[in-house]
């Protein structure tokens, strides 16, 4: 199956980020991807942070995103059908009842646009080193449920697919429990991680999760200098199940594509077994 990570420097116009990531989506599409997946916060990096509480939809209708008040949703559930792809939107802030804060959500639409799969952001990132201060719970509501979703591609194989946003990215638990009755075949990790953490961390911990699962990774992120003055670190990456780079953008906007092979996977897990031979935690 022929995937694409899609890279984006978001900025806080709305209109402007969805038609960017439409004409990215087109692009992939025609170069024959049939999953795609937009980066963390893909449609606003806003001035402030709580700007993204101002653009929040309450959550659509599954089979009929068109609903009033879910312009962003309609808009990706129109473009996956338009295309015939999987879509992996990225994270949309979507309300939280009865709360001022918002989820940061991913949603799945099928080839058909309807949507398939809703994931919140589990683990909400805060960071302080004196100069820079992140703490998303400011804003953010945490998610309370892992979610893995399966899709059959266009050959007819089945692939089980775990979503995962930015800052899970550090918590290898999350993807065990995904994968402890039915191994992964794919983590999708959506992510705008900041210049600093990334440069430390964002590849070393892409690999050791592909390594891990023995599974493929994508990861779509945001790359490159925001209008906020926020720098993201990019390296929008898709790492095969040896935990090898197969395809890398390190800034700016773009696509990385590779085409995943699962007998490509099914080798490394029959040459080592290591999923076989968990004990601690195993069921």
């Amino acid at each position: 199956m022929k995937a694409a990570a899609i890279q984006m420097i978001s900025t806080p116009r709305v209109d402007d980020n969805l038609t960017q990531a439409r004409a990215l989506i087109a692009q992939a599409a025609q170069a024959g991807a049939e999953l795609i997946a937009l980066p963390e916060y893909f449609c606003l990096i806003g001035l402030r942070d709580n700007d993204k509480l101002t653009i929040a939809e309450p959550l659509a209708d599954a089979s009929h995103p068109a609903s009033v008040g879910t312009p962003m949703q309609h808009i990706l559930a129109k473009t996956a059908k338009e295309h015939g792809i999987w879509l992996i939107a990225g994270t949309l802030p979507i309300r939280a009842p009865g709360s001022d804060k918002v989820y940061n959500t991913t949603l799945v639409f099928d080839p058909r646009g309807h949507r398939v799969a809703r994931y919140d952001k589990i683990h909400l990132f805060c960071f302080d080193d004196g100069e820079r201060r992140y703490d998303e719970a400011a804003t953010l509501r945490p998610g309370q449920e892992p979610v893995a979703f399966s899709l059959t591609d266009r050959s007819g194989i089945s692939w089980r697919i775990a979503l995962s946003v930015c800052y899970d990215l550090r918590f290898p638990e999350l993807f065990r429990q995904l994968g402890e009755k039915h191994p992964l075949d794919l983590i999708v990790l959506p992510a705008a991680f900041t210049d600093t953490t990334g440069k430390a961390h964002w590849e070393l911990l892409l690999r050791a999760r592909a390594v891990e699962n023995l599974c493929h990774v994508l990861a779509p992120a945001q790359g490159g200098r925001h209008e906020n003055g926020r720098t993201t670190y990019g390296h929008s990456m898709i790492v095969g199940p040896w935990g090898e780079v197969m395809a890398v953008q390190a800034e700016g906007t773009g696509i990385v594509m590779a085409e995943l092979d699962q007998t490509r996977q099914k080798q490394v897990r029959s040459q080592l077994p290591a999923l076989q031979h968990r004990v601690l935690g195993s069921s």
